[in-house]
């Protein structure tokens, strides 16, 4: 069978590339197109555009580059109706993905979302549209079944991919990350890997890492961003390096994280690592996203527990100040290492209750196909 995969995001590479992987071991002929990374690629598919093409973040930036959204929607528009696909398969990524499911449905395409939308959040009002123009559903996070049903719509929940993807790091050998002699242990900084993400949070961060001399600030820096942007902005820090695709081995020997929001507070937590959660965006965009999202929390951490797990330090809270008192907690507090290391254990049990998500999910996806009327 043929899939078309549409993935605008790296977690969406990540999981994409793993549900790629499930799909071949269930079906021998499938032929997988998708919009994507270097993992899926590697997976098996072949990469229309690459998401770091696609990664425009808040209502500011978004407006700019409104022309360049519009342009690559009818590219890929143009791009499905030439390959002509059994599935169409969305990866979060809603702005773009929604759009799609919409046109798809009206070319009478079979439409499958691995990985919901954050519609819990705000634009509640988008379920309607996922209804009318999503065939089947596949949510990764416990609390979206609860949500979705009081919609009226019935949804498959598969398991958390994180879950499977630190476990299958963890059970392999990986590569120590040296650090120079006479420090006494790493702190982790994942800035994001968006630029204007980055300048917004990083400078902050490397503030924060004056105040530890004894330790060694690692910044978790993204793939296909070039070396002189870091360079640049690490060069006044003694103690501070980077490493570049391997975020895994750095949360692996980590004493504690600073981690902006997003997927890698997760994964973070998932290797058991304290953290702060850390959030500052385009003034404008924050003010509208504020009066418009309905969370309590900005971490899936703290979502997904329904309680303040980590600290989240957002916008004008993001402080040289604030973080350096925070991380001090981390690294000193005993009650508070304890208390975390029970919520992380509670919040991967949580998870893992679905079993292997991207198998469930490539199981789920062929057994639909399979089920249609031929």
């Amino acid at each position: 069978m043929r899939y078309y995969i549409i993935a605008g995001e790296a977690s969406g590479d990540l999981h994409g590339s793993n549900l790629i992987k499930e799909l071949h071991k269930l079906d021998n002929t499938a032929a997988i197109r998708c919009w994507g990374g270097d993992k899926m690629e590697a997976a098996g598919a072949t990469v229309v555009k690459h998401y770091r093409d696609l990664a425009f973040m808040g209502f500011i930036e978004v407006l700019k580059n409104l022309r360049t959204i519009l342009r690559n929607i009818d590219l890929c528009k143009k791009d499905i109706e030439a390959y002509r696909p059994d599935v169409l398969i969305l990866i979060d990524y809603p702005g773009f993905n929604l759009r799609i499911a919409k046109w798809a449905r009206q070319q009478g395409l079979k439409v499958v979302y691995y990985i919901s939308p954050q519609v819990w959040a705000w634009k509640e009002n988008r379920v309607k549209g996922i209804k009318e123009n999503v065939d089947k559903m596949l949510v990764i996070l416990p609390f979206e079944k609860d949500f979705y049903k009081k919609w009226q719509y019935d949804v498959e929940y598969v398991g958390h991919p994180l879950v499977e993807v630190i476990d299958t790091f963890t059970a392999t050998a990986h590569d120590a990350i040296p650090i120079p002699a006479g420090r006494s242990g790493i702190v982790a900084l994942l800035p994001g890997s968006r630029k204007q993400e980055i300048l917004k949070k990083l400078p902050i961060m490397l503030e924060v890492a004056k105040h530890f001399p004894a330790l060694q600030f690692i910044v978790g820096k993204a793939p296909g961003l070039d070396e002189d942007f870091y360079n640049e902005l690490l060069a006044p820090y003694t103690n501070v390096s980077w490493v570049v695709n391997k975020t895994y081995d750095l949360l692996s020997q980590s004493k504690a994280a600073l981690v902006t929001s997003g997927t890698a507070t997760l994964e973070t937590a998932l290797f058991a690592v304290p953290e702060v959660i850390c959030y500052k965006g385009n003034a404008v965009s924050y003010q509208i996203a504020r009066r418009l999202i309905k969370i309590k929390f900005i971490g899936l951490v703290n979502l997904i527990m329904d309680k303040e797990v980590v600290k989240e330090l957002i916008q004008d809270d993001l402080t040289v100040e604030n973080l350096t008192k925070e991380l001090t907690l981390l690294l000193n507090d005993e009650k508070k290492q304890q208390q975390l290391a029970t919520d992380y254990t509670a919040l991967k049990k949580l998870l893992s209750e679905g079993g292997h998500a991207s198998a469930n999910a490539a199981k789920s996806i062929y057994n639909f196909l399979t089920s249609l009327p031929q």
